[in-house]
């Protein structure tokens, strides 16, 4: 975004700080003529509060005042770092070198002696201003970089070592049949047929979530958002995972309206309640109870509750799990393999239709998960 963008789609805020009226109205007439915002303070304590309530893009400042002077309220915002950003330019009598230098030292961008011009008042906003942007920008970017670079690592790590041990222990009951299938009985074959069976569907889940993610960062994701029966969706995800709730007896109960409309992306929210209900059954014990619940806020936005009486978690790992720079991977009850990665994805998809995802839980109590559908329609 150029400087000419900066004026006219967001009107910078400027905040000028003098004790005498009539330089604070030259410089608002200069100011407001060229179409900025401005803001006039008298003092250095008054400008410090005006900051702090709503930040300025850029401070012409005085040195000379009473109480607290220039030099010290420029040296306060670079120590706030919520402010220590905002490029501040020093407008004084001063004009001494020694001057100069202390205001550049109190972490000035810029100094202009009085009496000034008009001209070179706007010419060094303007410049500032420019390079403000310019600096915001960069930054930005570096976020964005460093997003990428996490995601790239998150990939990788899930192809090295999360995907390297279920395929290892495929391989290992593969060739385990391959070379002595006649010397185990029956029983013992089945038993082995399921190991693979079960083995290989969390390889399909796993690569298809790899996938799904991978499509999702790149933008090849079409968002479809239609009038969806959410309980017969529900009930569809839970019996996709039927064999692993039978494995473990697991209880699970689906508390939701039979008509429940709500309007999303079928596949999106299939994905979510499938992870979620998957996670849950996954850290639930042999025996215990995994429900699925709604109920709508004042404002009528819906809200999925999937909760569980399993192992729980810490304060550590909740206020981490959605990171997709934190290593969230663990073993389930019975030694399931889990990258965090479906979480991730449950995070995109939820983000993508407006609404918020989180999470409570209380290590060896249980865990429940929550995210929310704003825009929907029920139907009695």
């Amino acid at each position: 975004m150029n400087i000419e963008n900066l004026l006219t789609n967001d009107i910078a805020d400027i905040l000028i700080v003098d004790d005498v009226a009539a330089n604070l109205n030259i410089l608002g007439f200069i100011l407001k003529k060229e179409g900025f915002k401005v803001r006039p303070v008298p003092n250095g304590m008054l400008a410090l509060q005006a900051a702090e309530r709503e930040k300025p893009d850029l401070i012409l400042l005085d040195v000379m005042m009473p109480e607290m002077d220039g030099f010290e309220v420029c040296r306060r915002l670079k120590n706030d770092p919520n402010l220590n950003e905002i490029p501040v330019i020093f407008i004084s009598a001063l004009n001494d070198t020694n001057d100069i230098v202390k205001a550049l030292k109190a972490g000035g961008v810029d100094f202009i002696t009085k009496p000034f011009k008009a001209e070179e008042v706007m010419a060094r906003v303007k410049t500032h201003l420019k390079l403000y942007q310019q600096s915001r920008i960069l930054q930005e970017q570096s976020k964005k970089l460093q997003e990428l670079v996490a995601t790239k690592d998150k990939f990788f790590s899930i192809i090295a070592h999360d995907l390297r041990g279920p395929l290892g222990g495929f391989m290992s009951l593969t060739e385990l049949l391959a070379n002595e299938l006649f010397e185990f009985t029956p029983a013992q074959q089945k038993e082995m047929n399921m190991d693979l069976y079960n083995s290989s569907k969390n390889l399909f889940n796993l690569l298809e979530n790899l996938l799904v993610w991978a499509r999702m960062q790149q933008g090849q994701i079409v968002f479809n958002p239609v009038q969806i029966n959410l309980r017969e969706l529900v009930a569809e995800s839970i019996l996709t995972l039927d064999d692993a709730i039978k494995k473990k007896s697991i209880r699970v109960s689906a508390q939701l309206p039979d008509q429940l409309i709500v309007f999303a992306d079928s596949n999106m929210i299939q994905s979510v309640v499938r992870n979620l209900l998957s996670n849950a059954i996954k850290f639930t014990e042999k025996g215990g109870n995994v429900t699925l619940s709604q109920y709508l806020t004042e404002n009528k936005t819906c809200v999925i509750v999937v909760k569980d009486s399993g192992i729980g978690m810490n304060c550590t790992m909740t206020a981490n799990i959605f990171r997709l720079d934190a290593n969230n991977s663990r073993p389930g009850t019975e030694g399931e393999q889990s990258t965090g990665l479906g979480l991730l994805l449950c995070r995109e998809f939820v983000e993508k239709h407006g609404g918020e995802i989180w999470v409570e839980s209380v290590e060896g109590t249980g865990t429940s998960f929550y995210f929310t559908i704003p825009d929907k329609t029920v139907i009695d």
